[in-house]
């Protein structure tokens, strides 16, 4: 299923970015430029509120919808991207020239997923899986008062 899930991002690029301002939540619709695995690559100016946000507080959640289906993902976004990367960002998204003149007008930040939910509410029970990629665990199961939870099974599969 997490397979499933990143090919679900890779072909839901808008999603919704959730930062915080002091302690309120800020929710706006976002578009992942990159992926690469588990990384999600963005771009915005150094002028918007979500720059600072951002700099404030690089903890995160996404979320992309359609269909029934629901990936929401979690982590701590930074701003160490390659130039290379920052290019091709740049270069591959029609929306940025239109906007900058130059690709080193903008920040870039990426989020490497810590966490990933994975929902399906089109079956009868829904599916749903949670991805702890720190930890290496994965949880299956659907709550929900006509159904039974599955039972919850843990798997570790980390590279050292």
């Amino acid at each position: 299923m997490f397979g499933k899930a990143i090919q679900f991002l890779k072909e839901h690029k808008e999603i919704a970015l959730a930062t915080c301002e002091g302690n309120l939540p800020k929710l706006r619709v976002f578009q992942v430029m990159k992926q690469e695995g588990h990384v999600l690559y963005f771009a915005t100016s150094a002028h918007k509120a979500v720059y600072r946000e951002l700099r404030h507080n690089p903890n995160v959640e996404i979320m992309a919808y359609a269909d029934n289906v629901s990936v929401r993902c979690s982590g701590m976004v930074n701003f160490n991207v390659e130039d290379d990367v920052k290019r091709w960002i740049y270069d591959n998204n029609p929306v940025l020239p239109r906007l900058y003149t130059s690709y080193d007008q903008l920040e870039y930040f990426c989020l490497p997923i810590a966490a990933m939910d994975y929902y399906d509410l089109t079956p009868t029970p829904p599916v749903f899986e949670h991805f702890d990629l720190i930890a290496g665990e994965v949880e299956q199961g659907f709550v929900g008062n006509r159904f039974t939870p599955a039972p919850q099974t843990h798997t570790q599969s980390r590279c050292d």
